[in-house]
């Protein structure tokens, strides 16, 4: 999914250093994205840059689109960045400048790396589920991977982590010793935990990682603090495991990895690291150069906004 904002404010990305571990419940804010589908979106929050190299998070629905076209997000521009679609009810097709063309359904990855520039679309089949819920992401890259040729990936089959009152699909990176085989440029780790009703557990951790939850369904105590949807609960580093309390049957995604120390600009759907490089991005997309056409979505392509009033400048995690 895209950035649809029509005026992006210029995010200083990544989050504040952090030397252990904290409990800071994050509220998240309301974002519509074209004409039927509002978010809520919970990074980068005034409180919170990035989680790791997550740099990005929206959770939408669960949406009753019955009657409704659902998702349409017109083609639209990537830079520096990975974007990763996870879904709970419906289904999502994907196509891009590569000529992908994929339906994205509950519990499977769709990762696509845009490396140095890659456009593509999203939408709901035209023939679709009742019920639309999910969430997309993003994961910046790192200075030696941004300029990476782009690619798609789509895995339907995760690896899982059980325990009594547990099941955990392991998006992204390694949870338990269970390894997502969606391309990781940053040690990092993304996983959905479905919880039944007063399970508790305590999840293993890097002690090197910082990490937040988030709810998609239902109402957790996630170290003591209750975390239901709408909020993002960031935990700091040097935790070895995370007290995990259902009091309903609900389901989190857990986001962590190694501290981003790069200095980046976010700013639309582009990461760089200089104003000057967002720029000229904005520019290749308005000129149609570098990235690419997608084929086959009915209708027109994104604008880009206008640019900021304010100079983009690199910010790292210091504010």
């Amino acid at each position: 999914m895209s950035n649809l904002d029509l005026k992006p404010s210029a995010t200083r990305c990544g989050g504040e250093a952090g030397t252990g571990p904290v409990k800071d419940l994050l509220a998240g804010r309301q974002v519509r994205l074209g004409e039927s589908t509002e978010v809520r979106r919970l990074l980068p929050n005034l409180g919170r840059r990035m989680v790791g190299a997550w740099c990005f998070v929206d959770h939408y629905g669960p949406d009753d689109i019955a009657d409704e076209p659902g998702m349409q997000v017109p083609p639209h521009p990537h830079m520096g960045l990975q974007t990763v679609s996870w879904l709970h009810e419906g289904e999502v097709l994907h196509r891009d400048s590569l000529g992908s063309l994929q339906t994205v359904r509950p519990y499977e990855l769709g990762l696509m790396t845009s490396g140095r520039a890659i456009s593509h679309s999203e939408e709901s089949p035209r023939e679709h589920a009742r019920l639309l819920h999910g969430a997309q992401l993003w994961v910046a890259l790192p200075d030696a991977h941004r300029h990476t040729a782009p690619a798609f990936e789509h895995h339907s089959e995760l690896p899982t982590v059980t325990a009594t009152g547990l099941r955990s699909t392991v998006i992204m990176g390694t949870l338990d010793g269970a390894t997502s085989p969606g391309t990781a440029h940053t040690p990092l780790v993304g996983a959905d935990l479905a919880l039944t009703e007063g399970a508790e557990l305590r999840l293993p951790l890097e002690r090197d990682f910082e990490y937040a939850v988030l709810a998609m369904t239902g109402s957790v105590d996630v170290d003591g603090v209750r975390v239901e949807p709408g909020s993002i609960l960031y935990l700091g580093c040097g935790r070895t495991e995370l007290p995990l309390l259902a009091r309903t049957d609900s389901a989190v995604l857990l986001l962590g990895g190694e501290p981003f120390e790069e200095e980046i600009v976010m700013w639309w759907n582009f990461i760089g690291r200089s104003g000057e490089e967002i720029a000229q991005a904005r520019e290749d997309w308005e000129k149609g150069d570098r990235f690419g056409e997608v084929h086959g979505y009915d209708g027109a392509r994104l604008a880009a906004p206008k640019p900021p009033a304010v100079p983009l400048k690199p910010r790292g995690r210091v504010r």
